[in-house]
C-alpha cells in the first residue's frame, strides 16, 4: 500500500503497560491459585506468556494463533517443549481492547486466574494504571475480501469494514438463554461499558462430566453464571439481560487477538466457539489474497481513499467511529 497522505496520532502507535500489574486468583479449570504479573515489553514483541514455575528455557509462549493447542471450554496455548497456559481469552481481550500491543505475562501456574469470570478486573486495573506510547507503528490485517469458516450449523467470518466490529448471534436450548445477538464496534470504551463485565457461564447438569474430564474444577458462583433447569442460580441474577452473548463476544475478541496484529474488519459469527474462532484465524493466514498486512494508519487511510474514489457512503455511525 502506498498512500500519499498519512496522518499519525497516538492510536496509530504501539503501546505497552506503564507499570507492572499483579493479579492473584484461581484457575477456572485447574483450581490452582496463580500469581500473575503483567510487565511492560519492547515494541514489536507482542504478548508473550512466561511460566516462572518451569525452567527459563522452556517458559515462553507467544500469544499467537499457531500456538493454540486446546479449545475445550477455553483457549489454551502451548509451546514445542510441552509448556501450556490455559484460559487466556479474557485477558487477551482486555489487553486488545485497552490498546496494549506489547506485554510480558508471567505466571507461577498453568492458567490465567479467572477472577470474577469476566474481563472487568483486568480492564479496570489496566485503565487505572495507563499505557505508554511506543516508537513503532501498530500493525494491522486490512480485510479486503470475506473469509469464512463453517462447521455444520456454526460459522465465523471476517469481512471488510472501515472499523473493527463484531456481530454475533447465539442460540441455546435453555430458556434462560435462548437466542441472543449483539452488534457493536470494538474499541476501549465500548468494550469496557458493554462487554468487559459479562461473565463466563455454564450448566449445572454438565458439572460432574466436566470435572471428570479435569475441567471447571475451580468454577463457582463467584466466577461464573450457572444455569439450572432454565434458571440462573447466581444471587443478583445477570449483569445484563443478554449477558451470555456479550460474554461470547468477549471470548471472540480474545481469540481474534491471537492474530498478533489489529484486524481492521468485521467479525460475524453464529454459535461460534474457541475452536471455530481459531480455525478462522488459520484460514485467514492461508488466504493471503484476502487481506493486506500494513500499519493501522494506512489501513484507516485506505478506507478514506476508498470512499473518495467510489463515492461509497457506509453507515454514518461507522464512519464517525472510523475517523475518531
Amino acid at each position: 500500500m502506498n498512500l500519499q497522505h498519512r496522518e499519525y496520532n497516538d492510536s496509530h502507535y504501539q503501546h505497552t503497560l506503564s507499570d507492572t500489574l499483579t493479579f492473584v486468583g484461581r484457575g477456572l479449570h485447574s483450581d490452582i491459585q496463580v500469581v500473575m504479573r503483567m510487565l511492560p515489553a519492547e515494541p514489536n514483541s507482542g504478548i508473550v506468556f512466561a511460566r516462572r514455575d518451569v525452567a527459563p528455557y522452556r517458559s515462553e509462549i507467544p500469544a499467537l494463533w499457531h500456538n493454540v493447542i486446546d479449545t475445550r471450554l477455553s483457549t489454551t496455548l502451548g509451546n514445542a517443549l510441552g509448556v501450556r497456559v490455559s484460559t487466556v481469552e479474557h485477558l487477551l481481550a482486555a489487553l486488545y481492547a485497552c490498546g496494549v500491543d506489547n506485554a510480558r505475562i508471567v505466571l507461577d501456574g498453568p492458567e490465567v486466574p479467572i477472577m470474577d469470570g469476566s474481563a472487568l478486573p483486568f480492564v479496570s486495573v489496566i485503565r487505572q494504571t495507563g499505557t505508554v506510547k511506543q516508537s513503532a507503528l501498530r500493525r494491522a490485517f486490512l480485510i479486503k475480501t470475506p473469509i469464512s469458516i463453517y462447521d455444520e450449523d456454526r460459522y465465523a467470518c471476517l469481512m471488510p469494514s472501515p472499523v473493527p466490529w463484531i456481530c454475533l448471534e447465539i442460540d441455546f436450548d435453555s430458556d434462560a438463554i435462548g437466542k441472543q445477538e449483539i452488534s457493536l464496534p470494538i474499541n476501549e470504551k465500548t468494550f469496557h461499558d458493554e462487554l468487559a463485565p459479562a461473565r463466563t457461564f455454564g450448566f449445572e447438569e454438565q458439572i460432574h462430566t466436566l470435572r471428570s474430564l479435569g475441567l471447571a474444577k475451580g468454577g463457582s458462583l463467584r466466577n461464573a453464571v450457572l444455569v439450572r433447569d432454565n434458571e440462573v442460580l447466581n444471587d443478583g441474577g445477570l449483569r445484563y439481560r443478554d449477558e451470555f452473548v456479550r460474554h461470547k463476544a468477549l471470548d471472540c475478541i480474545g481469540d481474534m487477538a491471537l492474530a498478533g496484529a489489529r484486524i481492521v474488519g468485521q467479525f460475524t459469527g453464529y454459535r461460534t466457539g474457541h475452536q471455530i474462532n481459531n480455525d478462522l484465524l488459520r484460514q485467514l493466514m492461508l488466504c493471503d489474497d484476502c487481506w493486506e498486512f500494513t500499519s493501522l494508519a494506512e489501513a484507516q487511510a485506505y478506507w478514506k481513499t476508498f470512499r473518495g474514489m467510489t463515492g461509497a457512503n457506509p453507515d454514518v455511525e461507522i464512519l464517525k467511529i472510523a475517523e475518531e
